[in-house]
């Protein structure tokens, strides 16, 4: 995740401080920096996790197993990069996103790209207000729109259709933070045009850029030589943050060891839990030794990328 704040020392704990609100990090080899940074990096839920997870080597509770916190009471941010950044002047996506306390409660105007009801998996949860709710995207942010339905003269677009998505919207409306979401409650939407690359929405200095941490795939079934799998099993394949479905198709790969004919799949993308399922048009031969692979290519939803994958296992006599 990428977020703006500065950092502040909480007795031997650092932080990172946005508006009111503190997160704790865990900078590994970074450096802190003063005034506003901006900081990428992977969100833990210490309590999901073992002692003995190499992800927290650096974490100091780690020396004290018997007050392991439970799950959701130690949010963690493992810091993979840190630059300057400039406080946000003007209403735009990526200040919304980044710096929410800036416009909290404020009625702003900003154009992002329409990306229907999460429908590219851009941010982890959904605010729930209507079936109506969507998200523009500018750059590597993200914000919800709420309390209007994405219509209007010359376009009536629909939340759960990609071939909808893509478009340009001016959004209208009052900006809030609920549960960690950043959502503007919309007065008026219009189309709008895409801002030039050379011509930035807002009048903010450009942002050093944070070096992207590639994705990781954190867990499959079946398993690497998993033997005796089913022969009518799918595989699911879970991400270590969300991907950018558009890179998929091309750069997954499946085939019998020694075959040179891929074996026929569809595959879906569940932006929920950050995962694919990919399911065999027929079942598998027995006694095959299937591989699966993720290739060269794919991108994580912030455009880093994931790092090549594959995971073989052996079908049973059933």
């Amino acid at each position: 995740m990428l977020v703006h704040g500065e950092f502040v020392e909480d007795g031997p704990r650092m932080m990172l401080r946005g508006g009111d609100r503190d997160i704790r990090v865990m900078l590994n080899d970074n450096k802190t920096m003063t005034g506003m940074v901006e900081v990428r990096g992977l969100m833990l839920d210490v309590g999901r996790l073992e002692a003995g997870d190499p992800r927290l080597a650096n974490y100091d509770g780690a020396r004290d197993p018997e007050r392991w916190p439970q799950p959701g009471e130690d949010l963690l941010l493992s810091v993979t990069g840190v630059a300057g950044a400039q406080l946000a002047t003007t209403p735009s996506v990526r200040g919304l996103a980044l710096q929410p306390w800036r416009f909290d409660g404020q009625k702003v105007t900003v154009i992002g790209q329409f990306r229907g009801r999460n429908l590219f998996g851009d941010l982890p949860n959904a605010p729930g207000k209507s079936k109506y709710d969507f998200i523009i995207r500018s750059a590597d942010t993200a914000v919800w729109v709420t309390g209007l339905r994405p219509r209007g003269k010359g376009f009536d677009l629909n939340v759960d259709a990609r071939v909808d998505t893509g478009g340009w919207l001016q959004v209208t409306g009052t900006v809030s933070q609920e549960k960690g979401l950043i959502e503007v409650a919309a007065t008026a939407i219009t189309t709008a045009m895409e801002p030039k690359a050379d011509a930035p929405a807002d009048d903010e200095p450009a942002a050093p850029v944070v070096p992207l941490r590639p994705g990781t795939v954190t867990f499959s079934t079946p398993t690497a030589d998993e033997t005796d799998v089913p022969a009518t099993s799918t595989v699911r394949v879970q991400f270590s943050r969300g991907l950018d479905p558009r890179t998929l198709p091309g750069n997954i790969r499946a085939s019998y060891l020694g075959a040179t004919t891929p074996i026929e799949w569809q595959q879906t993308y569940d932006a929920g839990t950050n995962s694919i399922q990919i399911r065999f048009t027929k079942p598998f031969e027995r006694f095959g030794t299937v591989k699966v692979e993720l290739r060269e290519g794919i991108k994580m939803f912030d455009g880093a990328p994931l790092t090549p994958w594959a995971v073989t296992f052996s079908v049973g006599a059933n």
